[in-house]
């Protein structure tokens, strides 16, 4: 599980080391670390061009301490200093010491010919966008041929939120340092990090515990365990799905075979698409009648295509007025947003699946600040929020909170919310917790997306034909963390 730390959490723990007399020690290793990912991006340190773009204080320092090195290797390094009065001082002796060029935002920058260019404009503390020189800079290096490698943050990204408040430097890579900041991977900002690569500078034993994270794929596959020699289909958890209508049989067939398919003994369907499903799905026990008439289940699955008439409003108000975990998603969401004390405290579980336009049916903005929207709005319900997009956030009541690490962008088509719905109502009857099972299953979707995107455009009936596929991934290990490195 990787920890998501704020700008104040990780000068909280600078402060620690800086108090201990360590402050060069910091940036020299923040500096090593940024040189030895710069090197191993351009494959070759002797004859490289490389162009730092360097602010005031110690984000530009650092970038002109990694020159310093790169340029001691034999790269042709062109240091851009925005405020030369403010740059770092020692910093910038250690790259005219090694031989690197020092220049202005009017003169000569070789951006048009770099092979690497290094932003060091602004660092965690930035606040809004790029002024004009930085922004006309940023904007020449995004079209032009070198790759471009963020310092700690792209200038312009706000650390903790990811939010973009103007123009902003569209990294490829971005080397952190000490802990992922929130504002990398969630938001606007996640698609100006690029790939992200963390540089232990020795804060962990300081940081604050962190209340966001992001999963790896060791961590759902403790939610995938395979069946032992003693279980059956009972004990491998019994998932009830409501879902589809006549009108959208489809939502039904979608959201049953994703459940069947990634890990339950046994799902119980009793919606009004039937027949839709049994012809679809003969392993599923189909139901005419209402959910009481089931059987027995250890978590539902509410929403998907079911309708918002008085009759889906009944059903809906009789599956969350039972004991057991509930996802509420699609026309569930719509009944919750005009009735939240339908919601409003369940003593179980209930994970809320909305987009966007969903959540804000609820009367809570999304606003720029994505994780911070979600915890507001599941402290509200008492419910686990799971805010879909690029990169889904998980927020429970308690302020815990998680951002998906997976996915694609095929997987903005119809039906994919059906079978996200599927696969989380699936491993919820495991009964563990339902905010990392949100995010578990979450991850475990984007991979199935990604799984499918492989060969081209993706319908929703795709991902449940890849589920089985992407669990046998993610139990053997899987990928490494799409996004993430280490340094």
């Amino acid at each position: 599980m990787i920890g998501l730390s704020t700008a104040a959490e990780v000068r909280a723990a600078e402060d620690v080391l800086l108090a201990a007399g360590r402050e060069g020690a910091l940036m020299q290793r923040a500096a090593t670390g940024l040189a030895v990912v710069c090197l191993r991006l351009l494959g070759r340190a002797h004859g490289a061009r490389v162009t730092l773009l360097v602010g005031a204080g110690n984000n530009g320092g650092d970038a002109l301490f990694a020159g310093a090195q790169l340029a001691a290797r034999g790269a042709r390094v062109t240091a851009v200093l925005f405020d030369a009065d403010r740059a770092h001082p020692a910093g910038l002796a250690a790259l005219r010491r090694a031989g690197g060029r020092v220049t202005g935002p009017e003169g000569p920058d070789g951006l048009d010919r770099a092979d690497l260019v290094l932003d060091g404009i602004v660092g965690i503390g930035g606040r809004g966008g790029l002024r004009t020189e930085a922004a006309r800079l940023a904007e020449r290096a995004a079209t032009g041929p070198g790759l471009t490698v963020a310092v700690d943050v792209p200038s312009g990204v706000d650390a903790d939120t990811g939010a973009v408040e103007g123009a902003a430097f569209a990294a490829v890579h971005t080397v952190t340092f000490g802990a992922v900041k929130p504002g990398l991977v969630v938001g606007e900002g996640r698609g100006y990090a690029g790939t992200v690569h963390l540089v232990d500078i020795g804060l962990a034993p300081h940081l604050a515990p962190a209340r966001a994270h992001q999963l790896t794929d060791a961590d759902v596959a403790a939610h995938l365990e395979p069946p032992g020699p003693t279980d059956d289909k009972y004990s491998r958890g019994v998932v009830g799905v409501v879902a589809g209508s006549a009108v959208y049989p489809g939502a039904a067939v979608l959201c049953t075979g994703a459940a069947l398919r990634t890990r339950p003994g046994l799902v119980r369907y009793a919606g009004t698409a039937a027949d839709g499903v049994r012809a679809a799905w003969p392993e599923a026990i189909v139901t005419d009648g209402r959910p009481g008439d089931a059987g027995r289940v250890q978590a539902w699955v509410a929403g998907p295509g079911m309708g918002t008439d008085d009759d889906a409003r009944s059903v809906l108000a009789e599956v969350l007025a039972t004991d057991l975990p509930v996802v509420v998603d699609a026309d569930a969401l719509t009944m919750a947003a005009r009735e939240p004390d339908l919601v409003r405290g369940r003593t179980a579980p209930t994970v809320l699946t909305p987009h966007d336009r969903e959540f804000e049916r609820f009367g809570v903005p999304v606003g720029g600040d994505r994780i911070s929207s979600a915890r507001r709005l599941a402290a509200d319900l008492g419910a686990v929020v799971l805010l879909k997009g690029d990169a889904t956030v998980v927020a429970a009541p308690d302020g815990t909170a998680f951002v998906n690490a997976t996915g694609t962008s095929d997987l903005a088509t119809a039906g994919s919310g059906d079978v996200l719905s599927g696969v989380l109502g699936s491993l919820l009857a495991a009964g563990t917790p339902a905010a990392e099972t949100a995010a578990a299953a979450a991850h475990l979707h984007g991979r199935a997306g990604q799984i499918a995107a492989a060969r081209g455009p993706i319908l929703a009936s795709d991902l449940v034909r890849v589920l089985p596929d992407t669990v046998g991934r993610v139990r053997g290990g899987g990928d490494a963390l799409l996004g993430h490195s280490g340094a």
